[in-house]
């Protein structure tokens, strides 16, 4: 079994978050596990192909930093477990299924498939195949946004950028290059590890030199810190401050989430590496139920209230089916659109 750390306390009680708050954190999170729970039927039954990894259990980090963000407006950077990314960005479930489906009303035209999400009207910057590969990207776009307000001198350019990425990224030579530079120029940027503690098959232990991710954030004398990823209120609270920080001008942040998928690595993965005992003491830090146990414990919400947030975001993901399917194939006539930009 994986050494488990110590997952860091959260007060709840200084916690300040409004029925409305409550229940927006609620659906989003909800969303994402039902969209993943269909994602899995489909995959089986054919309706998907190649690989589909999916999200189950790291919802409170998605939601956490996203709903923390100006969704529509910042920059949300993602892996290829980018499905849930992208719908707590505002990316409509429909053209998230659409695209995993291979169709042309998907949110990349059919092209992107699980791996690659991409709506730039949503700023979803894409999710990436390669192991750290939208890190130095999502610096691309944090530096954009610091160079319009410096040397442009556009007063309107204060966005903050969320670069998602896994336990396994943190040994890899762009994350430390791309934090240095973050560091060096301050950019508007949370870096956030979903530290989910397996790297395909490889234990997180077992793999660096030094664990705590967020530790090595004082080597470039930039902010680090750790936070219970199975907690929304926590990951929200610590990511609201490193977004004010950020647009302040403050610079980058690194947050290690110490999360950890209800699936194996992909839908092909038959999860035979991780321990029972591992799962179970995960499994009971499910992050959907803690945070609906907080509402109903808290007099925010009832046991009424979150079944119908259920039954209605169990609509939307069976409307997402049923748009998947009646959508047409790409036409093979358009084989080398999207390739390069086009004008509008």
């Amino acid at each position: 079994m994986v050494q488990e750390r110590t997952l860091p306390t959260f007060n709840t009680a200084t916690t300040r978050i409004t029925k409305e708050e409550g229940l927006r954190l609620y659906e989003d999170m909800v969303l994402g596990r039902l969209f993943e729970d269909k994602c899995a039927e489909m995959y089986y039954r054919g309706k998907m192909f190649g690989f589909v990894h999916l999200y189950n259990g790291q919802e409170a980090v998605s939601t956490g930093v996203i709903q923390a963000m100006r969704p529509g407006e910042d920059f949300v950077c993602s892996t290829y477990r980018d499905h849930v990314h992208a719908l707590s960005a505002g990316v409509p479930a429909k053209e998230v299924m659409a695209e995993l489906f291979g169709k042309a009303t998907g949110c990349s035209k059919g092209r992107g498939g699980s791996m690659h999400m991409f709506s730039a009207e949503h700023r979803l910057l894409g999710g990436y195949a390669f192991v750290a590969e939208g890190i130095p990207v999502a610096a691309g776009a944090a530096f954009q946004t610091k160079y319009r307000r410096e040397v442009l001198k556009d007063e309107s350019a204060d966005q903050v950028t969320a670069c998602f990425f896994g336990d396994g990224a943190a040994n890899n030579g762009q994350f430390f290059e791309t934090l240095n530079m973050a560091a060096l120029w301050k950019l508007p940027i949370l870096f956030v590890v979903e530290n989910n503690k397996w790297a395909i098959g490889m234990a997180h232990d077992r793999a660096t030199s030094q664990p705590e991710i967020y530790k090595k954030a004082s080597v470039f004398n930039m902010v680090g810190t750790e936070v219970d990823g199975m907690d929304v209120l926590a990951v929200r609270a610590v990511a609201q401050e490193a977004v004010a920080r950020a647009r302040a001008g403050e610079g980058p942040t690194l947050i290690e989430a110490l999360t950890y998928r209800f699936r194996g690595h992909s839908l092909a993965d038959p999860d035979e590496m991780r321990s029972k005992a591992e799962k179970e003491f995960w499994f009971a830090r499910d992050p959907i139920k803690k945070l609906a146990a907080y509402l109903i414990e808290q007099n925010l919400a009832d046991d009424e209230e979150i079944k119908a947030i259920d039954r209605k975001i169990q609509g939307v993901i069976d409307e997402a089916v049923k748009f998947a399917e009646s959508s047409p194939e790409p036409d093979p006539s358009e084989l080398y659109r999207f390739v390069f930009a086009e004008d509008e």
